[in-house]
């Protein structure tokens, strides 16, 4: 039986074979994990291993709220994997929901409307404008055919289309006249007649998706180092504790006090509170930037984007506002040359005398004279410029350039001179085609003996169209390669009068038109992007444009931003020519990429990581997923931006302001400062704790700290201070210094140095003064209890003194941080309860301490903090973040 003809399209019968050969138009699922299998990985990770371990421990003493807490910790890792699962699931969910739009398709000659998933290879579809392209296609007609691709390319403006034959090469996304339609594009204008060549994951779009499901989840720098470091004090602890048994056990010979003993270490030293510092800080600091319209979808990614480095950041959407604007309007006749710009629109505006200086024209071409305006109103000599413009575009437009075309008519509409007459019809069109890109409108008024001839296209093809002579037309030319030069898209205009009733010439040439002039058009820059990018740079934060638009556009906007572009702009072509070690060599200078495919942004973005950079990507397209995926810290556009992105990224802007992610940076680098202050202290208070508990050991002292005492310290104390260092103000040069080191780890020797000395403090004198009260022959209860009170001030000492690295105690009581008060009132609270409540006095084994204990207490803990504070100040350590090597 011979094939169906290809214009009748695919039979039902072999649509449904090669649907059940090939499988439906969508992205394949991917193998959900069972809870079993979610299980076993996490009992596999150190950290929750380490909780487990801690929790058995207290359980075993019978300790069933600390235990509790443990086990809402794994509680809280279990559900933190599963959103990360699920939310994978919905980026997937999100790639197939637009790649599966519905469809006209041609099957056995009838016009059927199917669900994109039921599109099969080798289906005919019908294309028109505002349809969403359901596969990728050969076309094999296409009539004035324009498709918006920026959520594939991100090139802002849309590209022609052209007819292919049977056997065209594929080819990726991008520029004009490609004989294909890519899945997810919008078709803007014109219509078209596509054979389905690829579906569902063998699409340009699923290849975007298979790679963002490839892609795992990049644990931050911090993170990797809260691992390392909770992994170290804990199996350091736990071998402490086991010589701690071994030893009470042999030379007491008391097995259960050693065990006591061995567990009472293993509490003061397991690092369970740097998890949940971590939990606090990036939880707070997601409701922070919540309050400023910013999104956190990965809390984690906050304290990165304090090392940031490097911001990557796309074009289209992102640094601009993905929405055309007509920048300028450069009038033409008599020889003379009206140039207006748009004080309305973003961006650097052209200089006076730019666009017919003589640098611009050719040696040929005689500058015109010219006139310069750049003002809110729009010249009358200049209305049938616009005017003109406006009858070339199509009434209902889907172009962004043609509805740039109506924002402006209808900002200088008026009612006495209405652009196009209410009573007008459209007669004739001449579609755009690759021997003439330009469009051709023809308007007839009924009664009328004349219609109106509007053409708007590329400015040589306009040209060609009219009869200017070899200098004007030269002149015409250097102008619009100056507007080009500067990253705008430029139209010529011409128009003309021909009679009603007459025939159409071959071509509109036969009209005899006019030149009108030329019409510059851009997307413009956002207002607030060239400060975010100045205060970036005094932060030590790189920032790279990576684009799919064309090196003259992407390095005007490059300038207009503030981003270096002295290296040049390199290409996705020039990119596929290095390999790897070359490109980390260009990445070294180059900070504009252009015409790059989703594919080179993903290779940039794990280049520069290659290279040491802390990664943070901006986005809003389909185009951006996996790079946002790959980054340290994926940003996307809320606003503007795609499901997909914002699946895909850690952080939202739900306003799409560029310079939200300045004021997140600026936390970030709180959080990274009030994180290493908080584990400055932790480690320093266990060191006194640990001592305490070893001593009595060490010099067969009465014991001083039991389990009570430690678990005192670690459900009071200890989480409550948490939310002191979180609660810190930032440093006052925290955008004025470079990142921290993403090699260096966040709390290194030279901290841990410190912050053991500080805890050997501490300890020296509890220890101190309990021996030296041991030794009056004060009672051991009372011992005990003017020791702990002690501590406990003390560790109260070691919270102003690590609150800020300032040497001043002074200026750091200043600083304003009301839950350090109601933290130091909270302590005093239980400590009052705890040594005036008989009950609770006994359960801590205390006995009632005079007015001159405490005193004593009082002065050993104001003792050491302003010891400390004199060390500091002589030192002259100011301890800062390490700072980033050049």
């Amino acid at each position: 039986m011979p094939p169906a003809p290809l214009a009748d399209g695919l039979s039902d019968q072999a649509a449904a074979e090669r649907l059940a050969a090939e499988g439906p138009n969508e992205l394949p699922q991917t193998r959900r994990r069972g809870w079993l299998r979610i299980a076993g990985e996490i009992a596999r990770e150190p950290m929750v291993q380490l909780l487990l371990a801690a929790g058995l421990v207290y359980l075993a003493l019978g300790d069933r709220a600390e235990a509790a807490m443990l086990l809402a910790f794994v509680l809280i890792t279990v559900a933190i994997t599963l959103v990360q699962e699920r939310r994978t699931e919905r980026v997937l969910e999100a790639l197939r929901d637009l790649s599966s739009p519905r469809a006209l398709v041609l099957r056995g000659g009838r016009r059927l409307r199917v669900a994109g998933r039921e599109l099969v290879r080798g289906d005919v579809i019908l294309l028109a404008e505002g349809d969403r392209v359901p596969a990728d296609a050969l076309l094999l007609e296409a009539n004035d055919l324009q498709a918006d691709e920026s959520l594939l390319t991100g090139e802002a403006v849309p590209v022609r289309k052209r007819a292919g034959r049977e056997a065209e090469p594929a080819c990726a996304p991008g520029g004009d006249d490609l004989p294909w339609v890519y899945s997810g594009a919008m078709i803007v204008r014109g219509r078209g007649l596509a054979q389905v060549s690829a579906t569902g994951a063998r699409t340009e779009l699923g290849r975007i998706g298979r790679a963002l499901a490839e892609l795992p989840e990049q644990p931050t720098p911090l993170a990797l180092q809260i691992r390392r470091l909770v992994r170290l004090f804990s199996v350091l602890g736990l071998l402490l504790s086991a010589v701690v048994v071994l030893a009470w056990a042999l030379t007491r010979g008391d097995w259960l006090g050693g065990v006591l003993a061995g567990i009472s270490l293993a509490m003061a030293m397991l690092p369970q509170e740097f998890v949940m510092i971590l939990t606090v800080f990036m939880a707070m600091g997601a409701h922070r930037l919540s309050g400023q319209r910013v999104l956190t979808r990965r809390a984690a990614a906050i304290g990165a984007l304090g090392a940031a480095t490097l911001l990557c950041t796309d074009k289209t959407g992102t640094l601009t506002h993905n929405r055309m604007r007509i920048m300028a309007l450069v009038g033409w006749g008599e020889g003379r040359a009206l140039i207006w710009r748009d004080t309305q629109t973003q961006g650097v505006p052209l200089p006076p005398d730019e666009a017919s200086s003589p640098a611009a024209a050719p040696p040929s071409a005689a500058p015109p004279p010219s006139a310069d305006s750049s003002s809110p109103e729009l010249p009358e000599a200049l209305r049938p410029l616009l005017g003109q413009g406006i009858l070339a575009c199509e009434a209902e437009a889907f172009d962004p350039m043609e509805n740039a075309f109506h924002a402006l008519g209808e900002r200088f509409a008026r009612a006495d001179a209405p652009w196009r007459a209410p009573d007008a019809v459209l007669v004739h069109e001449y579609p755009l085609t690759p021997a003439v890109p330009a469009m051709t409108h023809v308007w007839q008024r009924p009664g009328e003996a004349h219609c109106q001839v509007a053409i708007k296209g590329a400015p040589e093809a306009v040209l060609g169209l009219c009869g200017l002579g070899p200098d004007e037309r030269a002149a015409v030319l250097a102008q619009a390669d100056a507007l080009a030069a500067q990253g705008m898209r430029v139209l010529g205009v011409a128009a003309a009068r021909a009679p009603s009733g007459a025939a159409w010439p071959a071509d509109p040439a036969g009209f005899a038109p006019a030149f009108l002039g030329l019409v510059a058009l851009a997307d413009p820059l956002r207002d607030a992007v060239p400060a975010a990018v100045r205060e970036c740079r005094a932060a030590g934060i790189d920032v790279a444009m990576i684009t799919g638009d064309y090196p003259v556009t992407a390095r005007a906007i490059a300038d207009q931003a503030g981003i270096a572009t002295a290296a040049g702009v390199l290409t996705g072509a020039q990119l596929d020519a290095l390999d790897e070690a070359q490109l980390r060599e260009r990445l070294a200078r180059v900070r504009v990429f252009a015409r790059v495919s989703p594919q080179h942004k993903l290779r940039l973005i794990q280049a520069f990581r290659a290279r040491g950079e802390v990664v943070a990507m901006t986005g809003d397209g389909v185009n951006d997923a996996p790079s946002l995926r790959a980054a340290q810290i994926g940003i996307a556009m809320g606003g503007r931006g795609t499901d997909v992105a914002r699946e895909a990224a850690a952080i939202v802007l739900l306003d799409d302001q560029f310079d939200a992610i300045v004021r997140a940076v600026r936390l970030g680098r709180r959080i990274g400062d009030n994180l290493r202050k908080a584990m400055a202290y932790v480690l320093s208070v266990h060191v006194p704790t640990a001592g305490l508990s070893l001593l009595p050991l060490l010099f067969g002292l009465p014991v001083m700290l039991a389990p009570v005492h430690i678990a005192f310290l670690e459900l009071v104390i200890d989480p409550v201070c948490s939310i002191v260092f979180e609660a810190e103000p930032a440093e006052r040069d925290a955008m004025s210094r470079p990142p921290r080191d993403p090699a260096a780890p966040l709390f290194g020797l030279a901290d841990m140095s410190a912050a053991f000395a500080q805890g050997a403090v501490v300890l020296a004198a509890v220890a101190g003064l309990a021996a030296w009260l041991l030794h009056t022959g004060l009672p051991e209860a009372q011992a005990r209890g003017t020791g702990f009170l002690a501590l406990v001030l003390a560790n109260l000492g070691l919270i102003v003194f690590n609150r800020s690295f300032g040497r001043s105690p002074l200026a750091a009581l200043a600083r304003r941080n009301p839950a350090l008060w109601w933290v130091t009132a909270g302590v005093g609270a239980l400590l009052a309860l705890v040594y005036g409540w008989t009950p609770l006095r006994e359960l801590f084994r205390f006995a009632p301490i005079t007015a001159a204990q405490t005193g004593m207490a009082l002065a050993v803990a104001l003792g050491v903090t302003g010891l400390l504070f004199a060390a500091r100040s002589l030192a002259g350590l100011s301890r800062r973040n390490p700072r980033r090597q050049a």
